[in-house]
């Protein structure tokens, strides 16, 4: 098992010396297999998902100033820096409004947003990640740079592979904002969440194999598929009741 050695250029790009050394069975199934499937899949996706995303994009532009996209710079497979994309879900330069973490109840999030978080429906553009290359459905879920900079020992194999819209961690920490509560959520997250959160996805690497994605993806579309029935039922009490 080889190490991992980072240094940073003028540009503020991480440099990998050396790459983390996965069987030459992974690297087939990573690069060919795996690869082959999240391009095949996310492009039939993007096609009927289409319809859906116009709307959605009426609906943040209606919602709020500011554009449909977000886009959140993270790090990629060997610390290649890439641009994340979700629905925008917050108020226009929330960044400036706060931290990096979402909190419980953020006062950010647009009424659109709630929703679109809620559901996970803000991360359907991330097909858009996938078909570049950048991202594939199932790995380690991409970090800000801040934290994989900081990345030491068996972390470093993290950054091996490609990461995902959906993993261990992912199915954990699926309601993130509740564990980090209303306050000071960088700070709760890096307390509380950061270190499990790469202890599973470590887990992830070592053990990825087509059975493991496969349970991920199928298990992932159940509980987002549940997620939006029972937020689509509460609201509709909540409307009957004059609360949304």
């Amino acid at each position: 098992m080889g190490n991992i050695g980072y240094e940073r250029n003028t540009n503020h790009i991480i440099e990998l010396k050396g790459i983390y050394e996965l069987s030459k069975a992974k690297h087939f199934y990573n690069n060919v297999i795996k690869r082959g499937f999240d391009l095949i899949s996310a492009l039939i996706l993007l096609v009927l998902l289409l319809p859906l995303m116009i709307i959605i994009s009426i609906l943040v532009k209606a919602d709020s100033p500011g554009p449909i996209f977000y886009r959140g710079n993270r790090a990629g497979r060997y610390s290649s820096e890439f641009y994340i994309f979700k629905f925008r879900t917050m108020v226009e330069h929330a960044e400036k409004l706060g931290g990096g973490t979402t909190a419980l109840n953020d006062s950010r999030i647009t009424k659109t947003g709630a929703f679109l978080r809620k559901s996970k429906l803000d991360e359907i553009p991330q097909l858009l990640n996938i078909i570049k290359g950048d991202m594939s459905f199932i790995g380690p879920r991409p970090e800000l740079t801040k934290y994989t900079s900081n990345y030491q020992g068996d972390e470093q194999m993290i950054l091996a592979v490609r990461p995902g819209i959906t993993d261990i961690s992912s199915m954990e920490f699926i309601s993130l904002d509740e564990i980090v509560g209303p306050y000071n959520a960088d700070e709760a997250y890096e307390k509380l969440v950061l270190k499990r959160k790469n202890l599973l996805r470590i887990k992830y690497v070592q053990t990825q194999s087509i059975l493991l994605d496969l349970k991920l993806f199928f298990f992932t579309c159940f509980s987002v598929l549940g997620k939006i029935i029972s937020l689509v039922f509460k609201i509709k009490r909540e409307k009957r009741h004059g609360i949304y």
